[in-house]
């Protein structure tokens, strides 16, 4: 039997046996957006709480972290609105996710062959990807009244009120998402961080954890072992 033709992205050059999962422009949108959001994560923990204030000082400082904060924000929201453009169109709830998610508890033991096929993307990282997008969105909006309070009359001084609920709350929400994230990168699907730094995967992977995505890149055809 002779190895079925791949049908993926041709933008980069991989290893026999790989195939290319991200392309150098959503691994650059991917790290701009993650890098942001660490730096975002650790200044806002520091102004949080003053048991936390000691992140500032490792960041530089609680005035530069104060200057350099608002404009992280703002990298960031570019980056969420760059990967919108990138992969919204993939992102759709289907049966299939739904399937997902009624069997997420096999999911979480790394019983792969119990769960439904799997396209590029699992449901998870599906409401992953929308739960930072509207994050990213609340975060921005509300970091904006907050960094040009000045200019909100005090008539509607309601909106700082509301700012400072709504920033705290999305950001910590976020930390979950992220926990999550990180979890699913590095130990639910395990591959999956080098994909997001090299771009590749190997196809046993991508048979393992998105059967689905594997058929669409090379057909019903299996590789000659």
């Amino acid at each position: 039997m002779t190895a079925p033709e791949y049908r993926g992205q041709p933008e980069q050059h991989v290893l026999p046996g790989h195939v290319l999962r991200y392309a150098f422009k959503e691994r650059l949108v991917h790290w701009m957006a993650g890098l942001s959001y660490l730096y975002l994560l650790l200044t806002g923990l520091a102004f949080w709480s003053p048991w936390l204030f000691w992140l500032a000082l490792a960041m530089g400082g609680g005035e530069i972290s104060r200057i350099l904060h608002p404009w992280f924000g703002v990298v960031f929201f570019i980056a969420v609105l760059l990967m919108y453009s990138l992969w919204a169109s993939q992102m759709g709830i289907t049966d299939n996710d739904r399937a997902w998610f009624r069997s997420v508890n096999h999911y979480i033991r790394n019983q792969d062959d119990k769960m439904p096929p799997v396209g590029r993307y699992n449901a998870g990282q599906k409401l992953l990807f929308w739960g930072f997008f509207l994050c990213g969105i609340l975060l921005f909006l509300s970091g904006l009244v907050l960094w040009f309070p000045e200019y909100i009359p005090w008539s509607l001084r309601w909106l700082r009120y509301i700012a400072v609920l709504v920033h705290a709350s999305t950001a910590l929400l976020t930390i979950g998402l992220f926990l999550i994230h990180v979890y699913m990168g590095v130990f639910a699907e395990r591959g999956a961080l080098d994909s997001v730094i090299y771009g590749d995967v190997t196809e046993d992977f991508a048979k393992r954890f998105h059967p689905a995505w594997y058929q669409e890149l090379f057909g019903s055809a299996s590789r000659r072992k």
